[in-house]
């Protein structure tokens, strides 16, 4: 039997210290991710999503599992080919996707393809997180690919892959594209040092709460009790914000 609050996996990640530090998602949070992304995008056993992330990092999770738990075919490209916006663009066209999941940075590649419009027709939603997303580019974007969906998602890897979305929209992407609104299950607080709200418009620090939060570092307790802070307006005594 699994348990909600068992590991799904551990991911490295640096972040900006350098050091890796191992944290490690239950499954609760990685099947609520699932289940919203399939919701939130309709993907079902019509779309085939493209496999491109390597899995050592968690956007291969939702690549892997979402088409797969709603029925959709699975594309896994070839070793490398996340790399290749020209083989990319290829396997667009060959095997119909749907669905893909860029870093802005290699979109902005692949939007250097030639006549992406006619080979990508099949092409219906991308997905850009890892980096941020700027506004020239979502423009060029829509430019190059009308009629396909563009959304902007955020998320730590101690939390789940994704736990905001914003949708771009065609003609009205605002200059400093937004991280969006928080997914479902998930909180998102802007607190001060001494973890209370800030008025609007008034810097803060991101804090995220709910289901997506890892269990802690691997093998790290201290930095695990620093990271994740008990939630203080929670009701539930365990809740903790990362």
């Amino acid at each position: 039997r699994v348990d909600p609050e068992q590991l799904a996996y551990v991911l490295y990640t640096s972040g900006s210290t350098g050091r890796p530090k191992g944290a490690g998602l239950p499954h609760r949070g990685v099947v609520n991710r699932i289940v919203w992304s399939i919701r939130r995008h309709g993907i079902g056993p019509g779309d085939r999503v493209m496999q491109k992330t390597p899995f050592g990092f968690d956007v291969s999770a939702w690549e892997f599992f979402a088409p797969l738990a709603a029925g959709a075919r699975l594309v896994v490209a070839r070793p490398g080919g996340h790399r290749d916006p020209a083989w990319l663009a290829r396997a667009i066209e060959r095997e119909r996707v749907t669905t893909i999941h860029f870093v802005p940075s290699l979109l902005e590649a692949f939007l250097e393809e030639p006549d992406l419009a006619t080979r990508c027709r099949s092409l219906r939603q991308v997905m850009a997180s890892g980096e941020a997303l700027g506004a020239d580019l979502a423009d060029r974007f829509f430019a190059r690919l009308p009629g396909v969906e563009l959304h902007n998602l955020y998320g730590p890897t101690e939390a789940s892959i994704d736990v905001s979305t914003y949708t771009c929209r065609a003609g009205s992407v605002p200059r400093s594209v937004p991280i969006g609104r928080p997914i479902s299950n998930v909180e998102l607080l802007v607190l001060d040092r001494r973890l209370e709200p800030v008025p609007i418009g008034v810097p803060g620090e991101l804090l995220i709460g709910g289901v997506a939060l890892a269990r802690g570092y691997l093998g790290r307790a201290a930095l695990t009790a620093e990271r994740f802070v008990p939630h203080p307006f929670s009701r539930d005594p365990g809740a903790r914000l990362y």
